[in-house]
């Protein structure tokens, strides 16, 4: 297993502290954010391991060289120092550093702490362009599946914004109770689906390399996903007892060694 962390971002809900040191280098519970990630990912499974790097860039390279002494893993840089691609391009970016991989990428977004079993998505997921790990807990976003599990949209519950490739659910654009009736929160039920949130954590196989050829220098993979799930095969996998602690905030950092504590 080939793996990517998401760990470019300029991290300014962490302000003051990403002032001086990167968002991946906030430290959690004695050890810093991304090192957690590497740990569950070299637990996992996971031969190399690619690290994109953008805002403290250096602090990034330098503790990655020091910390490859500690992991069997292989940890790579993409470098993005020079513009900050988000995430679509950044995957793109890093599309020869998986040239030889015999499967789908992992992808894990560094501020992320969850109960996940990352080897067990991960098999669950081969076979597919893209799996997306959903669970059904309350917020305003919610991404639109069919009864398949196989993406079809995106929705913002609070404004009734809806995007989708597909004519009739993109209809429902506005019309928030429209949505509601369609697609049952947390199950399949009479309606067209279900919607569930994202986690942050996903696959990604080569095949969906080609679509993005058109795609601009920079853009995200949300709204690539959300652009060609009518042509490629990008499945949720539902895990009910997921516990995730996105730790973007600084009010999360305080919460986040309890959550260690209990649910790794």
């Amino acid at each position: 297993m080939y793996a990517m962390v998401f760990a470019a971002g300029m991290g300014t809900r962490l302000k003051p502290l990403t002032d001086v040191i990167p968002k991946a280098l906030v430290p959690v519970a004695g050890k810093p954010l991304l090192q957690h990630v590497l740990d569950r990912l070299c637990e996992a499974g996971a031969q190399k391991v690619v690290v994109n790097v953008h805002h403290h860039a250096a602090q990034v390279r330098n503790f990655l060289q020091l910390a490859q002494r500690a992991y069997p893993c292989e940890l790579v840089v993409s470098d993005e120092s020079q513009c900050l691609l988000e995430t679509g391009g950044g995957i793109r970016k890093a599309r020869g550093l998986f040239a030889d991989a015999c499967g789908p990428v992992l992808i894990h977004n560094v501020d992320i702490l969850s109960n996940v079993d990352l080897a067990a998505f991960y098999e669950q997921s081969v076979g597919h362009d893209a799996t997306l790990l959903v669970s059904d807990r309350v917020t305003q976003r919610y991404l639109l599946f069919d009864r398949d599990m196989r993406l079809v949209g995106w929705t913002n519950i609070s404004t009734g914004e809806v995007r989708s490739p597909y004519p009739d659910i993109k209809a429902m654009d506005g019309d928030r109770n429209a949505v509601m009736e369609h697609f049952a929160m947390g199950g399949i039920g009479n309606g067209y689906g279900s919607m569930y949130a994202f986690s942050g954590i996903h696959t990604f196989a080569s095949s969906l390399f080609p679509l993005m050829d058109m795609w601009p220098e920079r853009f995200p993979v949300m709204d690539f996903y959300l652009r060609h799930c009518a042509e490629a095969d990008i499945r949720g996998i539902v895990k009910p007892d997921l516990k995730l602690l996105d730790v973007g905030k600084i009010d999360t950092l305080a919460k986040a060694e309890d959550f260690l504590t209990n649910n790794e």
